[in-house]
């Protein structure tokens, strides 16, 4: 996970990654959209308009598919929220 600018340079990036094993097949699509967005072979992307959903649904996560990452996806979260033209990258292999 890292928050890039409009031209790819990193802001942040989290120490760790998804555990995707814990995310891939758990989550309903209807109650999870954003979360069930990310892949882990491609890449998923969230703009500052859809930050406020991601967040929502990390919130509500259940515990099962937790993990240090949520944690670090919640201050990724602000970090975008906080800039300007910021957008927060999943990246997958």
């Amino acid at each position: 996970m890292a928050v890039r600018g409009d031209r790819g340079d990193v802001v942040a990036h989290a120490r760790i990654g998804v555990e995707w094993t814990d995310v891939s097949e758990a989550l309903d699509p209807v109650g999870f959209p954003m979360l069930w967005a990310l892949d882990p072979y491609g890449d998923a992307v969230f703009n500052q308009r859809q930050i406020p959903l991601l967040q929502a649904e990390l919130d509500r996560l259940p515990a099962a598919c937790g993990g240090e990452w949520v944690a670090q996806a919640r201050d990724l979260c602000q970090v975008v929220r906080q800039g300007v033209h910021l957008y927060l990258w999943f990246i997958g292999d």
